[in-house]
Parts: structure tokens; C-alpha cells; sequence
């Protein structure tokens, strides 16, 4: 079992019974699932980018992504329906609490001017979204072996009914927020 996971079962349940006052252990929210996705727009013109993509994107959740396909075409955009042009990854269980814990203390404090993620990106359901600019903070990827800088979303989708319990999850399990 993870340290994160073991952390959560320890500390973090036990903070946020106390902060929310919960009757019930089941009420404590947690993490569900992270989904990863970075969208390949090149992907249209130049197969190869594509797989570089999904190469960078299996190397940094550890396990193979889907790759995702346009739902309509769009003339303006040279796109035809079921073209493909992005890849996501779903991750549950131990694979999601280490990635979570890989994000939070290596990648993030990797960014340039990190001063901590923006405390409103939260969707009022509990679930929240991140933007990385650039897939070269993560450990796994090397530098010289990038074809080219992109970025991802990264979507960590919870059981907690409002954005405050959301955010207090996250919080405790070392998500920097900016003040």
C-alpha cells in the first residue's frame, strides 16, 4: 500500500471528521479517479506526434493511454469526424496515489515561478483541474529525447459534495495552493 494511501487512511480521515464533523467514516471524501489527458491537435497532419505523445503520456502515468477522437468535424479546423487527435489515461487505485504523490512533490515544485495552484479551479461538484504547461517537469521524461513541449490537463475527480471539502482534501494530502 502507497504512503499516500496509508496517509489517508491515518491522518487525513481523522482531520476531516474533525473539521466537517462526519458521524460516518464513509462520509470522508476521497479521491476516485485522476484522468490525464493532452490533446494533439498536430496529430491531424503528422501521425508521429501522436505517438510521441502517448509515448511521454504512458511514461508519466504508467499505464497506456487511450487515444481520443474527434467527435465532429470541423471545417474550420481541417478536422474530420473520428480523426485522431489527443490521448487520456485513467488512473484508480495505487497507480493514482502515486501519481498524485509524484505530482505534488516532484513536478510541481519543478515549475518555473511556482508560487502554488490556483484555489479556484474546482468545478462545484468537488473535482478539480490543473493545467500543466509543459510535460518536461515530470522525473520520468527526458529533455533530450523531446520532440516537442506540450502540455496536459490533469482532472482529480472526488467524492466530496462541495468545492470547500474538495479543496480541504486536497490540501491535506499537499496540494500548494496559492494563498
Amino acid at each position: 500500500m502507497s504512503r499516500l494511501r496509508e496517509t489517508y487512511k491515518n491522518e487525513i480521515m481523522g482531520a476531516m471528521t474533525a473539521k466537517f464533523g462526519y458521524k460516518n467514516q464513509m462520509e470522508v471524501p476521497k479521491i476516485e479517479k485522476i484522468v490525464i489527458n493532452m490533446g494533439v491537435g498536430e496529430a491531424r497532419d503528422n501521425a508521429k506526434v501522436l505517438e510521441n505523445a502517448v509515448n511521454d503520456m504512458q511514461m508519466i502515468a504508467g499505464q497506456k493511454p487511450v487515444i481520443t477522437k474527434a467527435k465532429k468535424s470541423v471545417a474550420a479546423f481541417k478536422l474530420r469526424e473520428g480523426m485522431p487527435i489527443g490521448c487520456k489515461v485513467t488512473l484508480r487505485g495505487e497507480k493514482m496515489y502515486e501519481f498524485l504523490d509524484r505530482l505534488v512533490n516532484l513536478a510541481l515544485p519543478r515549475v518555473r515561478d511556482f508560487r502554488g495552484v490556483s484555489a479556484t479551479a474546482f468545478d462545484g461538484r468537488g473535482n478539480y483541474a490543473l493545467g500543466v504547461k509543459e510535460q518536461l517537469i515530470f522525473p520520468e521524461i527526458e529533455y533530450d529525447k523531446v520532440d516537442k513541449v506540450r502540455g496536459m490537463d490533469v482532472i482529480i475527480v472526488t467524492t466530496a459534495h462541495t468545492d470547500e471539502e474538495a479543496r480541504e482534501l486536497l490540501t491535506q494530502f499537499g496540494m500548494p495552493f496559492q494563498k
